[in-house]
């Protein structure tokens, strides 16, 4: 264990992702860097049967609640708790003393995950240790249309945005802002599953703006249009940082995409570790302005007309590329968590500049649809790093042999439904619908 980390491992972790999302590697880069820490770890995922399950990193894997609501997520925290001091009771053989349950650090993975826990913060404590946050706080930066409205009274840049109230005046908006445009959903974690709708799209018609403001009921949140900002080499940045109790971000970095899927627009499936003052500094001051505690993940991108860094995108969360921020002693944003909330101290980050971060499933399918990426080498690029892969671990392979099987498994049914709605769309057109072929005569036919 890292000499200058003194973790309190009598406090497991239960992680908490309601996304039902199997191929998350943020959650598995947490059980792997507390687990390795010898801190039990245990994981609220979409199923027991996931990919992240098969980490010898996580202790179990319990399955979420079937609806998002905060009052059912709490109540099984309670049992989760309830069931771990009953296996510490049996592998001390029944020597804990009675008296009150040692605490629990609860770290979500995803946005709903971490404002339902904010929103039962009261309640859930001092069983459980969370950050100190409310619902009101994250709202102001997990809401797309408010952390637009956030920038713009803090001066921060900001693509420019607009929040229509109809389809007309979507698509007027949208040739206002130029297209293509941006498109976002304000609160993407209330989207259905199942419904093809994305948080995040690029639409190049006034058509499609006017289709998919149509489908604001379903979304269950506003539909935002903003300037898209054109994507190229080197414009593309994230700040990873932990705020602890006492508001020091002592744990903080930069790093720049080399890779993202789908390209330009999409999550890190190449990431390194790229010093950006100007980046750490408007992430910094936005934590400190917002008074902010946690971790959390924070999107730009470089306008290079005019040399600001907008704001893209504020995740109070883990970014599900956490792992590429952890320094030559393994301290990341999720270990300063535990650190900080079980009272210890959280010691300064040692940059590890040129490290690089892949996600093997999504930088496989970036190479494939983009040989010739966007984003390049950069600067820092010759320093030495060593690479990170999400899934694949020589002491944690397991996960990564699960992981390729299920996203084959994923990528067959999509490739499968592409060629069932192609072929239902041609049985459409029955030949008794179709008009008479005309007329061809032997003229034509040598001219073809």
């Amino acid at each position: 264990m890292p000499r200058r980390q003194s973790f309190d491992t009598r406090v497991p972790t239960v992680l908490v992702r309601l996304d039902r999302n199997p191929f998350h590697h943020g959650t598995l880069g947490a059980a792997r860097s507390l687990g390795r820490a010898g801190i039990p770890v245990h994981a609220v995922i979409e199923s027991s049967n996931s990919p992240v399950a098969r980490s010898r990193y996580l202790r179990s894997a319990r399955t979420g609640p079937a609806t998002t609501s905060s009052l059912r997520l709490a109540e099984l925290l309670t049992r989760i708790a309830d069931e771990i001091d009953d296996e510490i009771d049996g592998e001390t053989d029944g020597e804990t003393p009675d008296g009150p349950s040692g605490p629990v650090l609860v770290l979500p993975l995803d946005d709903i995950s971490a404002l339902a826990l904010a929103r039962r913060r009261a309640e859930l404590a001092p069983r459980f240790l969370l950050p100190e946050q409310t619902e009101e706080q994250l709202l102001r930066v997990a809401d797309k249309a408010a952390l637009a409205r956030t920038c713009a009274a803090l001066g921060l840049p900001h693509p420019r945005t607009e929040l229509p109230t109809g389809a007309d005046e979507a698509a007027a908006m949208a040739w206002s802002l130029g297209l293509p445009v941006v498109a976002k959903w304000s609160r993407p974690w209330l989207l259905p599953a199942g419904r093809g709708l994305r948080s995040t799209s690029i639409v190049g018609s006034l058509a499609e703006v006017r289709e998919l403001y149509d489908r604001t009921p379903e979304a269950g949140s506003r539909l935002l249009l903003q300037e898209l900002l054109p994507a190229g080499r080197d414009l593309d940045w994230f700040f990873h940082g932990y705020v602890d109790s006492a508001g020091r971000c002592a744990t903080g970095a930069t790093g720049r995409k080399e890779r993202s899927w789908p390209d330009g627009a999409g999550l890190t499936a190449v990431g390194r570790w790229t010093e950006n003052p100007a980046v750490d500094r408007a992430a910094r001051e936005l934590l400190e302005a917002l008074g902010y505690r946690g971790v959390c993940d924070l999107d730009f991108r470089l306008d290079r007309s005019t040399g600001a860094y907008h704001l893209l995108d504020f995740n109070p969360r883990p970014g599900a590329q956490f792992r590429l921020f952890a320094d030559s002693e393994g301290l990341d944003v999720v270990r300063a968590a535990h650190l900080d909330l079980t009272g210890r101290p959280v010691p300064p980050h040692s940059p590890a500049y040129g490290r690089r971060f892949v996600v093997e499933n999504y930088a496989a399918l970036s190479l494939v649809t983009s040989p010739r990426s966007r984003y390049g080498a950069g600067p820092g690029a010759a320093r030495p790093g060593r690479t990170e892969f999400a899934w694949y671990a020589a002491d944690d392979p397991v996960p990564a042999l699960a992981m390729g099987l299920a996203w084959l498994s994923h990528l067959l049914r999509k490739a499968l439904g592409a060629v069932s709605r192609r072929l239902r769309s041609g049985r459409a057109r029955h030949p008794a619908t179709l008009p008479a072929p005309a007329r061809t005569s032997p003229d034509q036919l040598t001219q073809r």
